[in-house]
Formats: structure tokens, C-alpha cells, sequence
């Protein structure tokens, strides 16, 4: 079953290349009309696909050759290295009309990673209208319900008829360009319920919202972080959720599109933290990359001697036997992968709050135990195999015990670790990788070196 996936990977990988050869073609022979020719047809994710793989002097060739056809939605899709560098390179009126065209989750997106003299210089470029709806959304602070929110809905009251709800659609035109749910709501604007819009299509005009409105409404605070928003679209499988104020005034909604974009960021955030590369992406800059790892990588420079230190407490008794130098790399190894297995389930569950203080000792217990049983199988296997390289029986128990003791403590380091992470107020992702890797290492070497030394020297 795998193959035909393979396969469609393939020629879709071959489709995007020869799409962009054909654009790089064009641009290179300032065949402008063919440029438009082949954007015809493109939607926006794959017009920022083709904007990516192309150079920094193409992009803006490209987007200026469509004009007024440039469909403003790429400037979503686009990485955000991509954007920025668009940004600092296309004309100010150019983006402030395309930003305008968006929607207004969409724009402050766009928007929020700009310095903040340059985010005034656009806004003051956009119409009037625009500009207050967007900057209503600006208030709001980074990865929340305020700036993730559309502020275009559909608001009734609760004595309207279907029939008016209906014709009230079709006669407004500064509603959503796509909804499922119409909120109803009291005079002071709190939400009171929502109606699906399948079920309002089904009902005849005459019946009044308030006797098929749903009240088991969900309703997010603007204020509320935008994972704790995933998490209740995924928990209770809705399709949009009103947005409140302080005072419990609807002020948006949020969509399950955008809460796609969300876990998916999410994801891959955490793991990017854990690789210790933050919030790069392919678009930056040598500088910027080297910037944002070398921090980390001195980090593990430090711990790495920290482990050294202790191969160099024994290297009389690795004098002495060459064996030990050898196999100690397979102890540290083993307990590194180890831990960096249980690591991963602890950070994942600690970022969905699948793990917290009410479970927390039945899973620490657990990934102990599961520590040890893999050590206890994995030691019995290398003992085995030490006894048959190197014809020492002892030197086979010895590796097989520091085998056993390095996997159980990298059980504990990988679950404990990003636990008193969280509890301090540190995020798990970023830190637990170089202090788990650092336990597993100065344990493993310093338990085989040591019994080692005890017992064979």
C-alpha cells in the first residue's frame, strides 16, 4: 500500500520542479505575459510554492508582473522568511491594498511579524474601514483567540424568523465570504447560542431562531492561548466558536481552517525545539541559522566535557583494557536513544496537557518500568555478544549491568527532566534535550567504567 503513496509523492515533487523551471524560464527571458500565462491557473498555496523555490530578484518579478491579478492570499501561504524579505522589497501602496483584500485573521498574521514603524506605514496606507478592523485584531497579544479570530460574522437575535435571518444574508454585503454557524445574541451583543447553517436551510422561514438555536454554546475568550483553542475544537469537533471580550461581547469567531494552521505550527514548533533550531526556517539567512543554533550547540559543547570529564577518572583502568573503550560508546548510545524516546512522549504530552500533576507518577512509573524491562532484554543480548567477540564472561556482565542502569535512569532523566522543566516555567521542547543527552552520558559511562574498574581490573 505504500508504493502508489511513493509514487504520487514523486510525480508531485516532478510537477512543482518543472513548474518552477517553466516560471525561471520566463522570468529569465522577461516573457512577462507567459509568467501571467502560467499563473492563471495556480491557486495560492501553489503560487507561494512556486514564490519559495524561486530567488529573492524572481519573486518580485514575478509578483509584479500580475499586477492586479496577484491574488493577495499567497502572502498567507508564504514562509516567513519569504514574506519579510517581499516585504522589505515591494512597493509600501502595493502591500497595504493587498494586505486590505485579506481576511482579518489572515492579515494580522501577516502583519505580526513586522517591526512596528513598518506596521504603522502600512496600516496608515489602507482604507479607513479596514484598517480599525485590523488593528482591532493587533491588540491582541501573539498566538490568541484575538489575533486568530475573523471579526466578520453573522449576529441575529433571537425573535428573528429563519425567514428574516435568510433574507438578511442575501441583502448584507459586508458578511463572510464563508460561514457555518449564525451566533444569536442578546441586545448587549452576549452570545446566547449558534444555528448551523445546514439546519437553518432546513427550517421553514416562519420559525423563530430562539426554538432551534443550539445553547450548548462554545464560546473562547479573545485573551485565551491559541493551543487551548486546538484543543477545544479537537475535544468537542466544532467547526467555528464565538469570540468574547473582557465584558463577553462578541467580537469574532474563529474557524477550524485556521485551527488547522494552528496545530500544524504547533507541531512543528515543538519539534524544531526539541532539534534546538527554535523558529527557523529554510529561508534565512547563514547568519541567521548560525545565530539561532550555535547557542545551543555551546550549550552541548559544555555538557559534552562534563562527559569527558568522566571518561578521563578512568582512563588508567582504558589503559589497561582497549575493550573498554570500545563498547563504552554503545552504553551511552543506547541510554541517549532511550531517553530521547521517552523524552519525546513527555513533551508531546505536556504541550496537550496529557500530562500534569494527576497522572503524573503513574506515568513516571510507567516509563521507569518500561526502562527497565528494555534494559534487562537489550543487556541479556549485548552480554551475549560481548562473550562471543572478546571471550570474557565477566566484561559481558559488566556491560550487561551498566547496560540495565544506564536504560533505567534514561527512562527516569527522559520523563522527569521535562517535568521540572514545566514545573519552573521552562519550555520542555527547547531544554530537556541537552540535559537528558548529558545524564545519559555521564551515567552510562560512569556505571560501565565503574564496575569495570571494580571488577575486571
Amino acid at each position: 500500500m505504500q508504493e502508489p503513496a511513493e509514487t504520487t509523492r514523486t510525480e508531485a515533487d516532478a510537477a512543482v520542479a518543472q513548474r518552477v523551471a517553466e516560471f525561471a524560464a520566463a522570468l529569465e527571458a522577461h516573457n512577462l505575459d507567459r509568467v501571467r500565462e502560467l499563473a492563471t491557473d495556480l491557486r495560492a498555496p501553489d503560487l507561494a510554492d512556486v514564490l519559495e523555490l524561486l530567488g529573492a530578484d524572481e519573486r518580485v518579478t514575478l509578483i509584479q508582473a500580475l499586477g492586479t491579478n496577484f491574488d493577495p492570499e499567497v502572502l498567507s501561504e508564504l514562509d516567513a522568511g519569504v514574506r519579510d524579505q517581499l516585504f522589505e522589497t515591494l512597493p509600501k501602496d502595493f502591500l497595504a491594498q493587498a494586505v486590505s483584500q485579506l481576511e482579518t485573521d489572515d492579515a494580522a498574521y501577516v502583519l505580526e511579524g513586522l517591526e512596528e514603524a513598518e506596521k504603522q506605514d502600512l496600516l496608515a496606507r489602507m482604507p479607513a474601514s479596514d484598517r480599525v478592523a485590523l488593528e482591532r485584531n493587533l491588540e491582541y497579544p501573539e498566538e490568541t483567540a484575538g489575533r486568530l479570530m475573523q471579526t466578520d460574522f453573522v449576529a441575529v437575535p433571537p425573535f428573528w424568523t429563519v425567514g428574516q435571518v435568510i433574507d438578511h444574508m442575501r441583502e448584507t454585503d459586508d458578511l463572510p465570504e464563508t460561514f457555518s454557524d449564525i451566533f444569536v445574541v442578546d441586545p448587549a451583543y452576549r452570545v446566547l447560542g449558534s444555528v448551523d447553517l445546514s439546519r437553518l436551510l432546513r427550517t421553514k422561514r416562519q420559525v423563530a431562531i430562539e426554538s432551534i438555536m443550539d445553547r450548548d454554546r462554545h464560546v473562547i475568550s479573545a485573551t485565551a492561548d491559541q493551543e487551548e483553542i486546538a484543543r477545544e475544537f479537537e475535544r468537542y469537533d466544532l467547526k467555528s466558536a464565538a469570540v468574547a471580550d473582557e465584558h463577553g461581547r462578541l467580537v469574532g469567531a474563529v474557524t477550524v481552517d485556521d485551527v488547522v494552521e494552528v496545530i500544524q505550527e504547533e507541531t512543528e514548533e515543538d519539534l524544531r525545539r526539541l532539534a534546538g533550531v527554535g523558529d527557523e526556517s529554510l529561508a534565512d539567512s547563514v547568519i541567521n541559522t548560525v545565530r539561532n543554533r550555535i547557542q545551543w550547540l555551546a550549550l552541548n559543547l559544555v555538557t559534552a566535557m562534563l562527559s569527558a570529564s568522566v571518561i578521563k577518572l578512568f582512563d588508567a583502568s582504558i589503559e589497561q583494557m582497549v575493550a573498554l573503550a570500545v563498547l563504552m560508546p554503545i552504553v551511552a548510545s543506547m541510554g541517549g536513544n532511550a531517553a530521547t524516546q521517552t523524552m519525546a512522549v513527555a513533551v508531546r504530552a505536556l504541550a496537550t496537557r496529557e500530562l500534569g500533576r494527576v497522572n503524573a507518577r503513574r506515568i513516571i512509573l510507567r516509563e521507569a518500568s518500561v526502562g527497565l524491562i528494555n534494559g534487562v532484554v537489550l543487556a541479556a543480548l549485548l552480554a551475549l555478544v560481548v562473550y562471543l567477540v572478546f571471550g570474557r564472561g565477566t566484561l559481558g556482565i559488566v556491560i550487561a549491568a551498566a547496560m540495565i542502569f544506564n536504560l533505567f535512569a534514561a527512562a527516569l532523566a527522559g520523563i522527569l527532566i521535562p517535568l521540572a522543566l514545566d514545573r519552573f516555567g521552562f519550555d520542555p521542547a527547547v531544554a530537556s534535550g541537552v540535559f537528558v543527552t548529558t545524564v545519559t552520558d555521564i551515567v552510562g559511562f560512569f556505571a560501565f567504567l565503574g564496575l569495570a574498574t571494580l571488577f575486571l581490573l
